[in-house]
């Protein structure tokens, strides 16, 4: 069996992105070459990442006016990059990621939380695999030179995604929590 220790953490980023674009998004984009998606889980104890290369967002966002916001993300799970092609390969296998199956992660906001100081609390639904889960994703934003900066982290269950289904199930081996870090640039959002 190929080692998922970076199969796994991809898998897990993929779930967080995704949602189906509307024309409301067409004044905020983003900017992709200034972007990260990254993903961090341990394999024996041992820290592994690795960042997804493909993925877009849609964004509607006011941060005077947060519930009316409309965020949503699509991650291309093929794009997995985690610096081992043989690993990236057994990715795509329906114990992993089924990518070849089911090509992407996608999230789609549900509600958003102001919290002061520029941070604010994105609750949605993460779909991996064709599983959905509620997750809330907390981001602290900045703005310079007209790009807004989004930097954020969260943890999923990856089993809550049958993600290393099988003999991969062994948290012991692979750990269950998967750390999904973003970094996003977006153009367009209003003053802080």
């Amino acid at each position: 069996m190929k080692s998922p220790s970076r199969v796994v953490p991809a898998m897990l980023a993929t779930l967080m992105l995704g949602a189906v674009a509307t024309p409301a998004f067409a004044q905020q984009k983003l900017v992709a070459a200034q972007s990260d998606i990254a993903f961090v889980s341990k394999q024996f104890g041992v820290p592994v990442g690795g960042k997804f290369k493909k993925f877009d967002a849609e964004v509607s966002f006011d941060p005077n006016k947060p519930d009316a916001a409309k965020v949503g993300f699509t991650v291309d799970l093929l794009s997995a990059d985690i610096g081992n092609a043989e690993t990236e390969t057994e990715l795509k296998k329906p114990g992993w990621f089924n990518s070849l199956k089911i090509p992407q992660a996608t999230f789609a906001s549900t509600g958003v939380k102001a919290l002061g100081g520029g941070k604010f609390e994105f609750t949605g639904r993460l779909s991996v695999k064709g599983i959905s889960q509620n997750v809330v994703v907390p981001v602290a934003l900045t703005q310079s030179a007209g790009i807004t900066r989004v930097v954020g982290s969260f943890t999923l269950k990856r089993l809550d995604f049958k993600i290393g289904d099988g003999e991969w199930n062994d948290v012991s081996l692979v750990a269950n929590e998967v750390v999904v870090n973003i970094k996003l640039a977006v153009t367009g959002i209003p003053s802080l």
